[in-house]
């Protein structure tokens, strides 16, 4: 049976904003804890010195991925129900990213990081998200005559699997691959900035790889059931 996902809707859209808070709050002290508040820990992605952000981030994209794929496999959730339906908008968003980026390594942060460096006392937290008010508010009064820009590059909503006419269990797990590699490369960069020295135990990197490849290969096993031959793509 297909679960609803339906919390920010209807009836239960109190239940749903309640809950978005307090998953929020935890989040933000989570990110706090592990030193995702402090600029030096983010700037160093861009150094070469400290990739933790990009390992755990790419971490939990391939981990919300592969269990995504998986309840969809199983038939327990529609893979198709959670598409966002954002349309792409290619130049706008090629630039946004440039600009993100430009962003990040001046300031330190990104602006969920931001706020959370704001929340803990940081001062060049809250100048960040000062910044982040303010450019938004310039923007949103540029916008009407950004328009031509603003819509151009559009390419509709789609998947990547359907964009690469592949199963989405099989891009699922050549995903994982590719963010194997990455963590490996992450961790070589590492050692070669910092003389030798990396911030991974080699345990924790194995048991985060077989877990990774287990759960690729329960998405590839899916792909056997017979109620999802007809939905797999």
């Amino acid at each position: 049976m297909i679960l609803p996902f339906e919390s920010l809707s209807d009836e239960r859209r109190a239940l749903g904003l309640a809950f978005a808070v307090v998953a929020g709050m935890a989040f933000g002290f989570v990110l706090e804890r592990v030193g995702f508040g402090r600029a030096q820990k983010l700037a160093g992605q861009f150094y070469g010195s400290d990739l933790t952000v990009f390992k755990v981030m790419f971490s939990a994209i391939v981990t919300a991925m592969l269990g995504i794929v998986i309840l969809s496999g199983v038939g327990v959730a529609d893979l198709s129900a959670l598409n966002a339906g954002y349309t792409t908008y290619l130049w706008p968003m090629i630039v946004g990213g440039v600009l993100l980026g430009v962003g990040f390594i001046v300031a330190g942060y990104c602006p969920g990081t931001s706020l959370v460096a704001a929340a803990s006392g940081k001062l060049d937290g809250l100048v960040t998200v000062a910044g982040l008010i303010v450019g938004s508010l310039v923007y949103s009064e540029l916008q009407p005559y950004l328009r031509g820009f603003h819509d151009a590059g559009r390419r509709g909503s789609f998947h990547l699997y359907d964009w690469l006419h592949v199963p989405h269990a099989v891009l699922t797990a050549a995903i994982t691959v590719i963010a194997l590699a990455a963590f490996v490369g992450a961790e070589r960069i590492e050692r070669i900035v910092n003389g030798g020295r990396t911030a991974a135990p080699g345990r924790t990197r194995s048991a985060v790889f077989l877990g990774f490849v287990a759960l690729a290969l329960a998405g590839l096993a899916t792909l056997a059931i017979p109620v999802v031959g007809s939905a797999a793509r």
